[in-house]
């Protein structure tokens, strides 16, 4: 896809897989709206893009307010009429069981991950049906196949996630707009700077660049798919979790309830 002069939206765009994604689409010529919450380190990622000649507009919101991201969507549309890209990256996890974390711990996830996406859906959705053309991308995870302990609640959001984008482009076919779903393994983030994690082990061999994730966003951009897995031999886990659940969700549960009993000893 021709991806010059194209309007992208991404929210969670002041670091990690935001700011990388932001990075190519802006060396493709894309036009930006960047949203997170801390504008400032918005500001530097407008900063660092100006390199590339491309429009960025600047907007510190946070997605799980349904107000504010009400108000965000109108200031965009106000200047740029519809987007091109809507790609919901904005997320965060919070480890521990769900008898040690809070209610609200557990709906700050859940209103971050999953809420915050369908309220920009909700509001650059009629637009993008207006023009006939768009496409969503969603950033889910391999967690959003794999119901995990101590992270449950981040799961849920992401199983909630992909439900609702399968949904979404059913029904959405014909009209011009697509949704892709995005599903990573670990990626190298401050993700696992929030201090429930500070006692695991931070990063697996195997986890991703936010770079490798970034350029699987702008594939899924152009991609009729409903989920690219990021890489893709993972796609084969998730295909023997659905297949033999009896044999691989009780190695998995084991596997993961160890490192929890672990952390919550220490």
């Amino acid at each position: 896809m021709n991806f010059n002069n194209k309007t992208v939206l991404i929210t969670g765009a002041s670091s990690g897989i935001g700011r990388a994604a932001a990075t190519q689409f802006a060396k493709k010529g894309a036009n930006l709206i960047l949203v997170a919450r801390k504008k400032d380190k918005l500001e530097q990622v407008a900063k660092d893009l100006k390199k590339f000649n491309v429009s960025t507009l600047i907007c510190d919101c946070d997605v799980s307010d349904k107000s504010q991201v009400k108000k965000m969507s109108q200031l965009v549309l106000e200047k740029y009429e519809s987007i091109d890209i809507l790609v919901n990256n904005a997320g965060f996890a919070i480890y521990g069981s769900v008898s040690s974390l809070t209610s609200e711990e557990i709906e700050s996830q859940i209103a971050t991950n999953y809420l915050g996406m369908v309220y920009c859906i909700k509001n650059f959705l009629p637009s993008m049906l207006k023009k006939k053309s768009g496409h969503i991308v969603n950033i889910a995870s391999v967690a959003g196949s794999f119901g995990l302990p101590g992270i449950a609640s981040y799961c849920a959001s992401k199983f909630a996630m992909l439900g609702f984008s399968e949904g979404l482009k059913h029904e959405l076919k014909g009209t011009g707009i697509g949704v892709t779903v995005v599903s990573p393994i670990m990626v190298r983030t401050n993700f696992f700077d929030h201090p429930s994690f500070k006692k695991m082990p931070k990063y697996s061999p195997t986890s991703l660049s936010a770079e490798t994730v970034a350029k699987a966003i702008l594939k899924a951009s152009n991609s009729p798919r409903l989920e690219i897995i990021v890489p893709s031999i993972v796609r084969v886990a998730v295909w023997l979790k659905s297949t033999f659940p009896y044999l691989i969700n009780p190695i998995l549960g084991s596997a993961f309830k160890k490192q929890l009993k672990n952390t919550e000893k220490n």
